[in-house]
């Protein structure tokens, strides 16, 4: 079976995210004052062939832990879905 998994990389809560505060201080310039606490991550899509939705998770988690994500300093989400 294929599925289809939607994975967002968001750096921690307790870290900076310069790129956010960057963008955040920038929502004043285009007339957006009241949008803050911007914070900036990656999204990822990709497709795997499995046995079962469940495997698909599994896959989808060990990608994350060893590749997508930094651990020390992102957290991540994702969604898996049959495509």
């Amino acid at each position: 079976m294929k599925f289809k998994a939607e994975i967002d990389v968001m750096p921690l809560d307790a870290l900076l995210d310069p790129q956010g505060k960057a963008v955040t201080n920038s929502m004043s310039n285009i007339g957006l004052p009241e949008i803050e606490g911007v914070r900036i991550g990656r999204h990822v899509r990709l497709f795997i062939t499995a046995s079962s939705k469940e495997v698909a998770e599994q896959k989808v988690e060990e990608a994350c832990k060893k590749m997508l994500a930094n651990q020390i300093m992102e957290s991540y989400t994702f969604s898996v879905v049959e495509a």
